[in-house]
């Protein structure tokens, strides 16, 4: 009797840190296709709300051109309070994502979407909260000019030099980096992906 092909996995990112992250759990996708969409915060959108539903229009699009796959797809989304951060695109934004950030708390949630193969939609949003050090001038200069920022949700990446900044951390690092991983292999595995054969 032949074997059942496996279901394909097709990862709506192309975040290289979710790719990495998805590798330490064993799991490659079959095909990696960003999602163009619009990733604007609607008005008084709050962040936990928009996580889900970038996640889910990611999703979907992707969706769209591969039947019959698992759909993976995620969203990091920053917050101070209510304020959405931005994905910082240049020095000043970064900065200014910095200046807000220092000797505070903020929230990061990431969104998680996933189309089954026979076409259910689930989703979830994990949220962790990062505690930042107190950032004098010269710290966020230096930070500036590694560009580790670009393109970062808040302006950061914990992964990398920006880990000198955390003092404390309550919830999921991996969310942080990209990806709450505890909850995506919970879902694949739940939803007959073979995560553990």
């Amino acid at each position: 009797m032949a074997e059942l092909e496996q279901p394909r996995l097709v990862l709506a990112s192309a975040s290289p840190r979710r790719i990495d992250l998805l590798a330490q759990i064993g799991i490659v996708p079959d095909a990696v296709v960003p999602a163009d969409i619009d990733e604007t915060p609607k008005r008084t959108e709050l962040p936990r709300v928009l996580a889900a539903r970038l996640a889910l229009a990611k999703a979907q699009a992707v969706a769209a051109n591969h039947k019959g796959c698992f759909i993976l797809a995620a969203d990091t989304v920053v917050a101070c309070g209510r304020r959405v951060l931005p994905k910082a695109l240049d020095a000043k934004q970064a900065q200014g994502c910095l200046k807000l950030l220092t000797g505070r708390r903020h929230r990061v949630y990431g969104g998680v979407a996933l189309i089954t193969p026979d076409g259910r939609t689930l989703s979830c949003v994990d949220m962790t909260a990062v505690h930042f050090k107190r950032l004098s001038h010269a710290e966020i200069q230096t930070y500036l000019r590694s560009e580790e920022w670009h393109g970062k949700a808040g302006g950061y990446a914990i992964q990398g030099l920006a880990g000198a900044f955390v003092k404390k951390i309550n919830g999921s690092y991996a969310n942080v980096v990209g990806l709450p991983i505890h909850e995506v292999a919970g879902m694949l595995h739940g939803n007959g992906y073979p995560l553990y054969s």
